[in-house]
């Protein structure tokens, strides 16, 4: 591994977040590593299809990269790289539903770049259910999580604040902060995956049943 290397992998969300706002795909490579697991569990909690989350998952990933100019930060990396792959999962959720097939006939003008469509906040019956699927069990395993664990990444991740300031209200070090989310972040990915195992298996003894 290389010096350049170590010091992305070290840098925190924001740092990174800055370097890609650059033009460094490194930065941006990192970021993705980082969250992509995360981002599979969330598809699949949508798809209930750990191969469609997968696939999900990478085009949301490219639309995050072409559209990164908006992103405002005005919340964490990751809840806005979630909201992406939430929206692409719905996306095709809702094709497939209609069960209709798209064409693609012409070639996309290189000076047109359309605005990257996130989940509406306005009323959306479909939106906001699908909302609630998704949102129900992940609520349910982060009340599973130990308070000194969960308090830090309901900090850092879903409102998105500094890892100072994480630190400061919760009264602990920077590094004792950082320890906290990264056992947080990996109680989670369990959870979510143990989850995800057991609705696979409860499908299976449905579809045999019949």
């Amino acid at each position: 591994m290389t010096d350049v290397s170590i010091g992305i992998a070290a840098m925190t969300d924001g740092q990174l977040v800055e370097l890609v706002r650059r033009g460094d795909r490194q930065a941006f490579d990192e970021l993705i590593r980082r969250h992509r697991r995360m981002c599979v569990d969330v598809a699949s909690l949508y798809l209930r299809n750990r191969s469609d989350a997968e696939d999900q998952t990478q085009i949301a990933f490219l639309k995050a990269y072409e559209h990164f100019d908006q992103y405002r930060g005005d919340a964490g990396f990751s809840v806005w790289l979630a909201r992406i792959v939430a929206n692409e999962c719905m996306m095709l959720l809702r094709s497939r539903r209609r069960a209709h097939f798209v064409y693609l006939d012409q070639t996309a003008s290189d000076t047109y770049r359309p605005r990257l469509q996130l989940p509406a906040r306005g009323p959306n019956p479909e939106g906001e259910y699908a909302s609630r699927q998704m949102t129900r069990p992940l609520e349910a395993e982060v009340r599973r999580i130990p308070p000194l664990m969960r308090n830090v990444m309901l900090l850092r991740d879903i409102k998105g604040l500094p890892m100072t300031d994480v630190a400061a209200r919760l009264g602990i070090t920077v590094p004792a902060a950082k320890s906290r989310l990264v056992r947080a972040r990996t109680e989670m990915r369990s959870r979510l995956t143990q989850r995800h195992r057991l609705v696979r298996k409860l499908q299976l003894a449905r579809a045999t049943a019949v």
